[in-house]
């Protein structure tokens, strides 16, 4: 079991920057990736970014690439999605998730997810 808590979400203006943190505990993420999911009011969940645990390799959604980026801190089992020149179509909850997905921008194969954090991102 892998237990996932999200951090870091708030209340900015239109081009500030967030940092969230995933802190996972339990087993270990040696192999497995890092989802980073959003859900917005009436929306479907949408992919925003990924990480694999060991080897780095990162994965973005269309919406976010060049402005949000993935990282992780092995030592601390965290990862982050940093956030940069938000805007209000980036307001949504903000959900991570653990597991070993075939294409890490579907939410098949995350086998644990977090609680959310809610993003709000005023004009």
């Amino acid at each position: 079991q892998v237990q996932l808590v999200e951090s870091g979400g708030g209340l900015v203006h239109t081009g500030e920057s967030l940092r969230l943190s995933c802190a996972a505990s339990g087993r270990s993420l040696s192999s497995a990736t890092m989802g980073w999911f959003r859900q917005a009011p009436g929306k479907e969940r949408e992919f925003v970014a990924a990480i694999m645990w060991n080897a780095g390799n990162t994965f973005y959604g269309d919406s976010v690439k060049g402005r949000f980026y993935t990282s992780r801190d092995k030592g601390e089992n965290t990862g982050y999605l940093h956030m940069n020149y938000l805007v209000p179509e980036d307001t949504a909850v903000y959900y991570c998730a653990a597991g070993d997905p075939y294409y890490a921008d579907s939410e098949d194969g995350y086998d644990y997810w977090g609680r959310g954090t809610q993003v709000t991102v005023s004009s």
